[in-house]
């Protein structure tokens, strides 16, 4: 193991018993936020001293088999050769996994999120497109138990969307769908194509962690111009005859959010104010991440709406990741909600290259 790694593991025990502490001060007990994001860490922390204990164990159990190989003859020399064979493939197995944990975990992983597909350059394909996309993620959220709830729509002419957001909610699910933002690029002959030529047509995803209600900040009313109308499409007759909809627009920044699914307006205007405070975030955060340094803003999961981060090739039946350059032939799977091989190959890359730059291999 190498010697960084045993540094940041014995910071960590030092770290753990620096918690313990904390958590016994009143002061920590009377701030709601310290102790929760205390206790977070600390429960982290145990499990990882823990095991870090159980491999400087196990270490000595193999410095123990090893004079005794060299000590011995026969066959208890070979027992003992045996036996650290044993051990040494055992601590190569604790050892990734102990560099692994060391990677700090995402925050807002058990975050529910909101989900914005809009159709890009391409005109009603790429509004099919839309539809193609909502459909993957909708079908995928149900494999996985999580419930979705869609806030507004923009129904496309021929199908799909123009625009669709929703709220997805359930174990996990920011940790799977934060790398989906970006531009997805499809290829593929569209049912209106006379003479069968591909046509290449684009949407834009945007993922959007929930703000927690401890990170989100007040909105000044003052900063805010609240429209209410008739909300579109499917919902009977009351959402169609009231002025349930609502858009709301933050005027310092000019970001504008609708949301026409709920038939109160009492209750649309709230959704509508989540995913505002959202998307503030989600700028702030951004801000801030350019101005500590792009270097830092992974590609993986970066949220650069403009980049184009993956393709689906009907034609052949294939996905491309053009982020990790993973190509995959399932896309008739993957469209139908298989997504797993996607996104644990983007999260197994968030975690090396982090790790990487943990221990200073960047």
């Amino acid at each position: 193991m190498q010697d960084r790694l045993r540094t940041l593991l014995d910071e960590s025990a030092d770290r753990l018993t620096e918690i313990g502490m904390l958590l016994a001060q009143p002061e920590t007990l009377a701030d709601g936020a310290r102790l929760r994001e205390l206790s977070r860490e600390h429960a982290h922390l145990e499990q990882l001293v823990a095991d870090w204990r159980a491999f400087r164990r196990l270490e000595e159990e193999l410095a123990q088999s090893r004079e005794m190989a060299a000590s011995e003859s026969g066959e208890l020399a070979e027992l003992a050769a045996s036996e650290c064979r044993g051990i040494e493939q055992e601590l190569t197995r604790r050892e990734e996994g102990l560099a692994l944990a060391l990677v700090p975990a995402d925050p807002r992983d058990g975050c529910s999120l909101y989900l914005e597909i809009r159709a890009g350059t391409g005109g009603d394909e790429a509004a099919l497109f839309a539809g193609d996309l909502y459909r993957m993620y909708s079908r995928h959220a149900e494999r996985r138990g999580w419930r979705v709830e869609v806030l507004s729509q923009s129904a496309g002419e021929q199908g799909g969307f123009k625009e669709i957001i929703a709220r997805v909610e359930g174990e996990d699910a920011w940790a799977c769908l934060k790398f989906e933002s970006g531009t997805h690029r499809v290829q593929r002959v569209p049912a209106t194509e006379a003479q069968g030529r591909i046509h290449t047509s684009a949407c834009t995803v945007a993922v959007l962690p929930e703000a927690d209600a401890v990170e989100s900040r007040p909105i000044d009313p003052s900063e805010l111009r609240i429209d209410t109308y008739r909300a579109s499409g499917a919902g009977g007759q009351h959402v169609n005859k009231t002025d349930s909809a609502v858009r709301l627009t933050h005027l310092p920044t000019g970001i504008v959010v609708e949301c026409q699914d709920e038939r109160s307006q009492h209750k649309n205007r709230a959704r509508a104010l989540a995913l505002l405070q959202a998307r503030l975030l989600d700028e702030e955060q951004s801000r801030q991440a350019r101005e500590r340094s792009e270097e830092r803003r992974l590609q993986v999961g970066s949220g650069d709406r403009s980049q184009r981060i993956r393709t689906y090739n009907f034609p052949q039946g294939r996905l491309t990741d053009h982020r990790i350059n993973l190509t995959l032939y399932q896309l008739g799977e993957i469209l139908e909600g298989s997504l797993e091989a996607v996104t644990s190959a983007l999260q197994q890359e968030e975690r090396t290259r982090a790790l990487a730059a943990l221990l200073g291999n960047n």
